[in-house]
């Protein structure tokens, strides 16, 4: 089968067109002809030689995908040969074929495409985790949600919403922020002139914030919070070192915690897609919310690939991208 590979750390112009093996549905897993891949942040990372896969996930990037079943391995009673799913991806996305987990696929949501599904599975999986597993978020809880026009962060402007909490967001320009409020932030902060601990203090604090910026974030995310909140980390796009004074952490009794979502095993991300499933599938699937993406097409598929690489580190309107599957050329 053909995919795109990393063919050493470096920049867009690093990925290739190859041929390699096609997959195997093993115990417990399916595999599926690839109709979109999604094309998030890690797989940048990953690229550039940050973010290297786990020693037993193929080392091909893509880590969603959209398709149609076509091999379940031994133990899988949940899908069949032609059903069309969503899926988390351990990596392998870039390519016509990929085998995942059958426990962490989730079928097409009623009324949406494959293309769109495929936007899907990365960022929520990562929303609902960090924000209402984790970070537990409530009705009638004040939200701030960093980077509110990136992928994560549309996702959670919407899902913080729907679920009744008051969302907060930041972003890095007056459009960017106007599309946050359309999606249902109530207030929207522009960090080039606003100070988000600022306006999060005049409303009483954030009983909890997303963020992945980190850097000189952290303490300032300590202040702008209320007591007893909690601050979910889920990146550090502006370094993971910094100073930091506790005893405020300690005095105002927060909670600092985060995750990754790869490194975890098999059976968490199988409960991540339940809780998907039951919780905010039927919101899907009624029109509530939905993917907000940026798709773009090329004469070349491996064209197509680079230019949404290069995109991303330009930081462009938001991080979720689409790629068309390998078997057309546009």
């Amino acid at each position: 089968m053909r995919a795109v590979e990393i063919t050493k750390a470096g920049g867009p112009e690093v990925l290739q067109l190859c041929e390699r093996p096609m997959p195997e549905a093993g115990h417990g897993d399916v595999v599926i002809k690839v109709a979109y891949a999604g094309v998030n942040r890690p797989d940048a990372l990953q690229r550039a030689g940050s973010y290297a896969p786990p020693p037993t996930a193929s080392d091909l990037p893509g880590l969603e995908a959209s398709g149609e079943i076509v091999a379940v391995g031994a133990g899988v009673s949940q899908w069949a040969i032609g059903d069309l799913v969503c899926a988390l991806l351990p990596g392998g996305g870039y390519a016509e074929f990929v085998a995942t987990p059958a426990a962490h696929c989730l079928p097409v949501p009623e009324g949406m495409g494959l293309k769109e599904a495929a936007c899907l599975p990365e960022t929520y999986f990562t929303v609902f985790s960090n924000v209402f597993q984790r970070g537990g978020l409530q009705a009638g809880e004040r939200f701030l949600v960093h980077g509110g026009s990136s992928g994560i962060g549309t996702t959670a402007i919407q899902l913080g919403k729907l679920f009744g909490a008051r969302v907060f967001t930041t972003a890095g320009s007056d459009e960017k922020c106007a599309a946050c409020v359309e999606l249902g932030a109530e207030r929207a902060i522009n960090y080039r002139n606003e100070d988000f601990v600022a306006v999060m203090k005049e409303i009483g604090g954030a009983d909890l914030i997303l963020d992945m910026v980190g850097g000189d974030y952290l303490p300032r995310n300590v202040k702008a919070l209320s007591n007893d909140g909690r601050l979910v980390q889920i990146a550090f796009l502006q370094g993971s070192k910094i100073e930091l004074n506790f005893a405020l952490m300690m005095m105002k009794r927060l909670t600092i915690t985060g995750s990754t979502l790869r490194p975890q095993s098999d059976l968490a991300k199988a409960r991540i897609a339940d809780a998907l499933r039951a919780q905010v599938w039927p919101l899907l699937e009624a029109g509530r919310l939905g993917p907000v993406m940026d798709s773009y097409r090329s004469a070349s598929i491996l064209k197509n690939m680079r230019t949404l690489h290069v995109r991303m580190q330009k930081h462009s309107k938001n991080a979720k991208y689409i790629l068309k599957k390998l078997n057309l050329i546009l």
